[in-house]
């Protein structure tokens, strides 16, 4: 029987590869997914949710989420990913039809826990919506068998300031709600998505020449984000952190060493 993931995203370029890498895997079963913003605003973020699913020709629930962090200002990462998160290709990827879930995302979230204990969670963006689930339904920590989160730079510089990464400095606030709440917690940092991770420029002649729409979206998608990494790292390659997460979700024995730790978020400084 396949495996019942939760995946709450921001739905950039690197968010549809592992979205593709879920919604096609024959041994996951993907109950929901959840928009965040963060890449992208959340309407935009809807529209690219909305689209994975449709290219994938799975019938999967998308739900909307915070538009906003806890308490600061939002910021995207559209110098990165582009305006429309997905390297700015105008019509050439949207969705057929854009009705989302009318329910909201958090509301989401707690059913579907609760509906499916033993469910993986697996977050690719900034933690707000989980952080707001855990706020209504603080039971759901317990439910959850695996709580994959792409986010944090413990072992690195972070890729918005020396110390931080993205989905954590978003909303900081959600971050430190959701590292204390008792989740089973299996942190993929940005450290994951460089050097080695790195899909180089023989990688990317590769995918592109599988010659599906798969791969040739996973390349169109992150053609910016490659220009935005060599600037943050020098690196030519695409950088693919949500797609490394989801890989380990997937598949944890892919993970050739692991440890633990007691985690938390510093809010105070900047």
């Amino acid at each position: 029987m396949a495996r019942p993931f939760l995946i709450d995203t921001d739905a950039g370029s690197d968010d549809a590869v592992a979205l593709m890498m879920a919604l096609r895997h024959s041994d996951v079963d993907v109950r929901a997914i959840t928009v965040v913003a963060g890449n992208v605003p959340l309407e935009q973020g809807l529209v690219n949710s909305l689209y994975f699913a449709e290219l994938c020709a799975v019938d999967v629930p998308v739900f909307a989420g915070a538009d906003r962090p806890l308490l600061r200002e939002y910021v995207s990462a559209d110098w990165f990913h582009g305006v429309d998160g997905l390297g700015d290709w105008g019509d050439r990827y949207l969705p057929r039809h854009t009705a989302a879930s009318e329910k909201h995302a958090v509301d989401a979230i707690v059913e579907t826990v609760r509906a499916r204990p033993g469910i993986a969670l697996v977050t690719l963006g900034p933690l707000t919506n989980i952080a707001l689930a855990l706020r209504k339904a603080p039971d759901i920590a317990g439910l959850v068998s695996r709580c994959v989160i792409m986010g944090g730079a413990a072992c690195t510089n972070g890729n918005v300031t020396p110390a931080a990464e993205y989905n954590i400095w978003c909303d900081p606030e959600a971050a430190r709600i959701v590292f204390r709440s008792g989740l089973p917690i299996e942190m993929v940092g940005w450290e994951f998505s460089q050097g080695d991770f790195v899909l180089s420029l023989a990688d990317i002649e590769a995918v592109r020449g599988i010659g599906t729409p798969y791969a040739d979206f996973t390349i169109d998608s992150n053609t910016k984000g490659m220009k935005g990494y060599e600037i943050q790292t020098g690196e030519i390659g695409i950088s693919l952190p949500d797609g490394v997460a989801m890989a380990a979700a997937i598949d944890p024995s892919i993970c050739t060493a692991s440890s633990h730790h007691y985690v938390d978020v510093e809010c105070d400084s900047e």
